[in-house]
């Protein structure tokens, strides 16, 4: 049974922001991966190198980058991660929609698969209760 290497933080941000891009433009490419991140252009060629080398992204100098399927299985995996932690921060917590997604995005890295999953368990218990929105006041 092949051992896969964890993935490291940059790594899962850089996928991420290409299976944005590839929602948004279709494809994704250096500069705008760049923007995104908020890094130099020049940063991105090397770990676009590393990602190709992975299997995660088709990529060629100067051209267009995509997710391959393993790349896509996993960019979805964390977007779905952020998408949730952000979801309970800001609806449950009532944490500012910014400071939300901003925390979102380090705890979608920091957080075990079993952890996330009793994550999501506890997050539908506590939409199933009925009396989690009445007043403690009125009872």
């Amino acid at each position: 049974m092949e051992k896969t290497i964890p993935l490291s933080e940059n790594i899962e941000d850089y996928l991420e922001t290409i299976l944005r891009l590839q929602i948004r433009n279709k494809v994704a490419r250096s500069k705008d991966i760049a923007e995104e991140l908020n890094i130099k252009r020049g940063s991105v060629t090397g770990m676009l190198k590393k990602l190709a080398a992975r299997k995660l992204i088709d990529y060629e100098p100067y051209g267009y980058v995509t997710l391959t399927p393993e790349g896509e299985n996993i960019a979805k995996k964390i977007e779905y991660r952020h998408t949730v932690l952000k979801d309970f921060l800001f609806r449950i917590l009532e944490v500012d929609e910014t400071r939300a997604d901003e925390t979102a995005c380090r705890m979608e890295h920091a957080m075990d698969s079993q952890s996330f999953r009793k994550f999501v368990e506890f997050i539908a218990t506590l939409d199933a209760c009925p009396h989690r929105k009445q007043n403690p006041d009125q009872a």
